[in-house]
């Protein structure tokens, strides 16, 4: 049985306006070219799909199931054409990500590069956050997708696995502690620290945390990157914290080293929320699905 989309769109307007002439004003076409598609319609379906009365047309009980199915192929046709819009790039996409600086720093720009290349209709929006942040932002709908430190309470956000971190210390070669395998950081506290900026969501945790012990980190200087904090630490300026798969890479290039903390709270899984599976378009959905699948 032969029926395109302009049959639906028809039988809509006539259930919708209760008129053929009005449906017919609403694509626009003549009322008799209207009358003509949906009679050969009904004849092409063997069933009446209308009741004609006087004061206009009402739809039968096979109408009624007809429309019915009509409107989902009518959504689903729509759908289909933003979805090739968005494809061939004539609508961009805005997709909207809050993540610890850890997550942005060493996880996440590898894992969104080869996304961002097999869709080039989005636009990224990529914040840093404490995870007390991110799980706020994606609950206020502020943000779509969340990377947060797993250990925290969801608040009835779906949580996806995402990365295993782990925080490190960063030694010059021949320091103090660079001979020992493992230290906690309260052991460490007595010596000079190079940091990120005090606003970067990672030094807040770490100062935090240094605070339990009532001693303070000696902050030396501030610098922006951990590529920065690397090469001061490697002129001796002082030591660092560092997430250990950003660490390793350094003790390949510089003369430092690494130390393993054995506090708890240095061993955190990283993880990706949500609101819902339905709250998120379908670019989304694919991001989040990428994400925790590699």
């Amino acid at each position: 049985m032969h029926f395109d989309i302009t049959d639906l769109r028809l039988l809509a307007a006539i259930a919708a306006t209760g008129s053929l002439s009005k449906a017919a004003a609403s694509f626009p076409v003549a009322v008799s070219a209207a009358s003509t598609r949906l009679r050969l319609f009904e004849q092409r379906c063997g069933l009446s799909l209308f009741t004609r009365k006087a004061d206009g047309m009402t739809l039968t009980p096979a109408g009624r199931l007809v429309l019915e199915r009509a409107r989902g192929v009518l959504n689903a046709a729509e759908q289909l054409k933003q979805t090739l819009r968005e494809l061939a790039g004539e609508d961009r996409i805005v997709l909207r990500l809050s993540a610890t600086t850890v997550a942005n720093s060493t996880f996440l720009p590898s894992a969104l590069g080869p996304f961002l290349a097999d869709y080039p209709e989005i636009d990224l929006q990529l914040v840093e956050q404490k995870s007390s942040e991110v799980l706020q932002a994606v609950q206020s709908g502020e943000c779509d997708i969340g990377v947060y430190d797993g250990n925290l309470p969801t608040g009835g956000l779906i949580s996806l696995p995402f990365r295993n971190d782990k925080l490190v210390l960063l030694v010059p070669r021949r320091h103090p502690l660079a001979g020992r395998p493992l230290t906690h950081l309260r052991d460490a506290l007595g010596h000079p620290f190079v940091c990120l900026p005090v606003e970067r969501a990672m030094q807040r945790f770490i100062e935090d945390m240094a605070m339990k012990y009532v001693m303070p980190l000696k902050i030396r200087v501030r610098a922006p990157s951990f590529d920065a904090i690397a090469q001061l630490v490697a002129q001796r300026v002082g030591i660092a914290m560092l997430p250990e798969a950003a660490a390793w890479r350094f003790v390949q290039e510089l003369p430092v080293d690494i130390v393993v903390l054995e506090d708890a709270w240095a061993t955190r899984e990283l993880r990706l929320c949500i609101q819902g599976w339905e709250t998120l378009s379908p670019h989304a959905r694919q991001l989040v699905t990428f994400l925790s699948s590699h």
